[in-house]
Order: C-alpha cells, then structure tokens, then sequence
C-alpha cells in the first residue's frame, strides 16, 4: 500500500487533480464538511495524509508516507532527507527579497553590512547573503513577514512571492529573486530503491501525466 503526503493550502487542489489523473482520487479533501486528516482513495488502494506544506517532507523523510508533493521553497529550506523526483509545474512562485518603497536600495547587495533582514525561510536568506558575502541580521519571523520593513524592525524581508499583490498592498518592492518555486514529487529514499507495492509504477504515471500538462 502506498501512502501519499499532501499538502495543505495552495497546492492542494493541483495535487489532487494530477493524482485524479493517474487513477487515485482523494477529492474528499476539497469537501469543506470532511474533517478527516487520513484518508482511502476511491479504489481503496492508497492512502493520503493531509498534512501542512512545512510538513510533507517530514513524512515523506521518516517513512510515514512514500511519496509526497510539496513545494521547491521547502525543499530548500529544510533540504530533508529524500528523493527529489519530478518537477510538477504548478504552484509557481519565487523567493524574493523585499523593501519598502520608499527605501533607497534596489539590490540585495546595495543593503548596508548587518542589515536586518526579517524572514521565515532562515536558512534560504542567510544561504542567499553568504553567496554575496553581505553580512546581515536574520530575523526569524512566522507569521506577516511584511511587517518587518513597514514598523522598521528589518530594512528587507525574503519570502515567497507568488503575484505580487501582498508586497503592493505593503507598499513594499521586490529588489531580487532567490529562486523559482514550484511543487516538486518526493520519496522515501529506501521505499524508491526497493520499488515496493508498485511504487514506480505510480511514478511514472504521474511523470507522464506532469509531461502532459507542461
């Protein structure tokens, strides 16, 4: 039996769709009124974890799950221990670096040396200026990232930018792209190399199913 990873939030619907596509239904997910967290498919032959975003990696690395759909950011955030294996091609975003409007820097590395920079994604920032050898304040921050530059608390933020509305309703600007997101299919590295329970099989199908929709 194969047990998928899925994340909660924007990717959710997609992930569905796409493992619909390949014949393992979890549409109970989307329905507003289910509460359960674990879950058949409609064939009765896989089962799926609702699990936050932050999280699949988790499952997937430990062995709870075989395969999971999680976001690029994480996986480089986090760089758990597992099979990275297709690139999806939907939920795409970008980490960014951020200002104020008003601020006088339009590159990451016009910013002064130990800048405050506010973010959730830790080790994706201070990954970032250590390539550019600019000494700055990480700022752990989980929940509005964009507050950090509106109270001046950070003269930037580095965080996930999808559309780029958040950043103008803030009134902040983006000075400098990380790295392009998308949702990217994982495994558990052993349960890959054993190919148990016709996990390749199930792979496969949903690669083809990701080169047709790309």
């Amino acid at each position: 039996m194969i047990t998928i990873a899925l994340p909660k939030g924007g990717l959710l619907e997609d992930s569905i769709r796409l493992l619909k596509s390949v014949g393992l239904d979890f549409s109970l997910f989307l329905d507003s009124a289910n509460r359960q967290l674990e879950i058949w498919d409609t064939t009765h032959t896989a089962k799926a974890l609702l699990v936050r975003n932050y999280d699949v990696s988790v499952y997937v690395e430990y062995g709870q799950a075989q395969l999971g759909i999680v976001g690029y950011d994480i996986l480089r955030e986090k760089q758990p221990q597992v099979a990275h294996l297709v690139d999806l091609g939907f939920g795409q975003c970008r980490m960014s670096v951020a200002v104020k409007q008003t601020s006088p820097y339009r590159s990451a590395i016009e910013l002064p040396p130990h800048s405050r920079v506010a973010s959730k994604f830790v080790n994706c920032a201070r990954d970032y200026f250590e390539q550019l050898d600019l000494p700055v304040e990480i700022i752990p921050l989980y929940g509005s990232v964009e507050l950090g530059p509106i109270t001046g608390m950070s003269e930037a933020i580095v965080d996930l930018v999808a559309s780029g509305r958040t950043l103008k309703e803030n009134n902040l600007l983006e000075i400098d792209r990380l790295f392009e997101s998308t949702a990217r299919l994982i495994a558990h590295p052993l349960s890959y190399r054993l190919g148990m329970d016709d996990l390749h099989s199930v792979i496969e199908a949903l690669r083809a199913a990701t080169l047709v929709t790309q």
